[in-house]
Order: structure tokens, then C-alpha cells, then sequence
């Protein structure tokens, strides 16, 4: 196991870094990192309210970095092309995308396009905005990378393309592993498309954070309408779970770290890979599967209308 901790990161003051999900958990404990290291970091939030308190909360250190709030509900495709919108017209490039927003495992409920929440946040709303803000990635000075988060569960996940968004047939956990295992089967697919079109420069990178104790559990269980669940949830947090900042380290190697090859997977190497120091990784069979990550890309940009043109293009040697 690594002894990695963010004291062997560089430093980041010439870089433009975007979080999803910035103003809690893992997004908030990363974007904390990134600011004391001097990157200026584009806050993506459900929650404008939310993530200006965050941004309080850090700036109230003094950080190297700025910070910047804006507005990215990722369960609505025309918020994403809003938000993706209005980083194009400030800033010429990123260098960090992290895919790091989620909800986990949460009563059947539809997001504004219709799709099962579930996997219309942690896969769908990511896919969009990743196509939306590739060009600016292309354009860095250097190499950029995109971080997309996935969980231990994904091990459980299944792609029911038949019914992909549980129409017929839910279970919330069943659902939870089906987005996770979508993140990598897109992660990877994003990058071998990448290298089909040439584009040596943008890396494209999963994680996992093993069990981190985090607000995600938490609201897991009051969404559950059980005591019991709440209870069990509460106690696993403050058991078997590392700190939210601990939990953060594997999407900070994976985004920083030199060397990471595209298509890695980066998780705790301690216990179980619940807890310790990032390292890489194999994820689950399922998740290298070309097929299937080839059926989900095609679905996903229908379902999205993000089609990545520019990566078809190149791979065509337009």
C-alpha cells in the first residue's frame, strides 16, 4: 500500500479545476485541497446557497486558490449546457474535471428529463457535461484529465438496458450499482475513444473513495423513512468509515498524480479497499466490457443529445 497524502501534490496556480458536488463530502474536501494548492476552482452546485457557504467556509483559510460558485444541477440537461455555457464564455481551458456528484441508493424518483435519479445524476448529467466541456479540456496547456467517481458498488451493478431507469422493476441499491458501474463503463469507453481519435493530451480516469463517512449515508437513511436504517448508517460511519477527507485522496491522485495512466482505477488500499492511501487498482470484470460500454455510449448521447462530435472527427482524421 502507497503512503500517498496530498503533501505529494505540486502545485496547482495555473490551473482551472471544476467539482461537481463541491459543496459537500468528498467535492468539498477536494476542492479545499485544490484551493490551498493554488488552482482556481469552478464550484459546480445543485445549490448556489450551499455552495456559497462552502466557499466561506474555505476561503475562511486563506487558500492560494479562488473560488468560483455556480450552478450545476446535474438531474437537468439544460442547466448543464447552461453551466457549461457560462465556463466556456469565462475561461479558455480546464485542466481537472471531477465527476464527483452523486446521490446513492435513494427511493425511485425522476429527474427533469425523465430519467431515474440515480442514474441520471451520477451518469447521465456527468456524460453531458463532460461532452460539453471537452473542447476546453482539449485546449489546456499540457495534460488535463477527467476524474469520474464510482464506489465499490459498482460490483453489484448490472446494465438493464431493457430497463435501464427501473420502470418495471426497483430496487434502490440495485439502482445505486447500476449508475456507479455506468461511471467506470464510461470512464473507460471515453478514453479508448480518446486514444482512437488521437487526442494524447486528455486522460480520463475512475475512483473510488472506499467507505468514507460522508452526508450521503446520512440522507440514504432519512430517505429510507427508517430508524433502524438511519441508525445502522450513523453507526458504519462511525465504525468502518474514514473521514470525508481520507475518502477524497483517490480522486486527488487520480487527478494530480504523475504518471496515472487514462483508463486507471484509483482507490484506498488499506482494508477491504475500504479506508488508507490511494493506489491503483482492477475494478469488476463488467466494467471493462467493450460492448456494453460501447451500447451505453450510444444510449447515453441519445438520451442526452451530447453526441462528442469532435472525438468522432478526429477519430475519422477530419
Amino acid at each position: 500500500m502507497s503512503n500517498w497524502s496530498t503533501d505529494h501534490m505540486a502545485r496547482l496556480e495555473d490551473a482551472t479545476v471544476v467539482v461537481t458536488g463541491a459543496n459537500s463530502g468528498l467535492g468539498f474536501e477536494a476542492t479545499k485541497v485544490f484551493a490551498e494548492k493554488g488552482a482556481d476552482v469552478i464550484m459546480a452546485c445543485r445549490s448556489t446557497e450551499r455552495g456559497t457557504r462552502a466557499k466561506r467556509e474555505i476561503a475562511a483559510h486563506d487558500p492560494a486558490g479562488e473560488l468560483h460558485v455556480r450552478k450545476c444541477d446535474l438531474g437537468d440537461l439544460s442547466v448543464v449546457a447552461e453551466f457549461a455555457e457560462g465556463v466556456r464564455e469565462e475561461y479558455d481551458s480546464i485542466d481537472i474535471l471531477c465527476n464527483n456528484a452523486g446521490v446513492m441508493a435513494v427511493p425511485r424518483q425522476e429527474t427533469a428529463d425523465g430519467f431515474e435519479l440515480q442514474i441520471g445524476v451520477n451518469h447521465f448529467g456527468h456524460f453531458a457535461l463532460t461532452g460539453h466541456l471537452l473542447p476546453l479540456l482539449e485546449a489546456a496547456d499540457g495534460e488535463s484529465r477527467v476524474v469520474t467517481q464510482s464506489s465499490g458498488m459498482h460490483e453489484r451493478g448490472e446494465m438493464d438496458f431493457a430497463d435501464l431507469h427501473g420502470e418495471r422493476e426497483y430496487d434502490k441499491w440495485d439502482a445505486y450499482g447500476q449508475s456507479k458501474l455506468a461511471n467506470l463503463l464510461f470512464a473507460y469507453e471515453l478514453q479508448r475513444r480518446l486514444d482512437a481519435a488521437g487526442i494524447e493530451d486528455v486522460v480520463s480516469v475512475g475512483c473510488h473513495p472506499g467507505y468514507a463517512a460522508t452526508n450521503l449515508q446520512i440522507r440514504t437513511g432519512e430517505e429510507s423513512g427508517s430508524r433502524l436504517a438511519l441508525g445502522a448508517m450513523k453507526l458504519a460511519n462511525a465504525v468502518v468509515g474514514q473521514s470525508a477527507a481520507a475518502g477524497a485522496l483517490p480522486m486527488l491522485y487520480a487527478a494530480t498524480e504523475p504518471g496515472v495512466d487514462g483508463g486507471s482505477y484509483v482507490g484506498p488500499g488499506g482494508l477491504l479497499n475500504m479506508r488508507g492511501a490511494p493506489e491503483i487498482q482492477r475494478s469488476s470484470d463488467r466494467s471493462y466490457d467493450q460492448a456494453t460500454a460501447g451500447r451505453l455510449w450510444e444510449r447515453s448521447a441519445e438520451a442526452t443529445g451530447v453526441e462528442y462530435g469532435s472525438l468522432a472527427a478526429k477519430a475519422a482524421g477530419d
